[in-house]
């Protein structure tokens, strides 16, 4: 319910969400990077090295687009492919020192863009966002860890 008590909507609810997602983006502008180079970098960053496959799988794009998207990455300095030391055919894409600096930047930039709309807020809407943000991503990590439990026959592991 909104202040006011009436009924939000599901629709309601994801402009909101669309709308603020827009918002702390176009605060992040550290290394000119965009949206598809700033997201695979903040992977690597948070999650550490990736195959080209699972990095383009992850992040719902064709593995040529990734291939080109790692390459232009890899010419800015941001990223580097290694040897895969489990298997001495693979390679794994991780980013430099130089990527991590431009991922910390942008998730710095991107988290004062989100306290300055927050800081706008009376106090119970900002208990509120405060309570449900974390909820929020608590319920994807749930359905992402429900969705890697699945086995092969696409049943629920035990």
């Amino acid at each position: 319910m909104d202040p006011a008590g009436a009924e939000v909507s599901p629709e309601d609810l994801i402009i909101a969400v669309e709308e603020m997602v827009r918002h702390v983006r176009r605060g992040a502008t550290a290394g000119g990077l965009s949206t598809a180079a700033s997201s695979a970098l903040a992977r690597l960053g948070r999650e550490g090295p990736h195959r080209l496959t699972e990095l383009a799988r992850a992040e719902a794009v064709s593995q040529p687009n990734m291939t080109q998207l790692v390459t232009r990455l890899e010419r800015a300095g941001l990223v580097r492919r290694a040897a895969d030391h489990r298997d001495g055919r693979g390679v794994l894409v991780e980013a430099t020192d130089a990527g991590l600096e431009v991922f910390r930047r942008r998730r710095a930039e991107r988290a004062e863009a989100l306290r300055q709309l927050v800081d706008a807020l009376d106090e119970s809407e900002q208990r509120a966002v405060r309570t449900a943000l974390p909820a929020l991503a608590r319920a994807i990590r749930d359905r992402q860890d429900i969705t890697r439990t699945v086995d092969v026959t696409g049943e629920k592991a035990t």
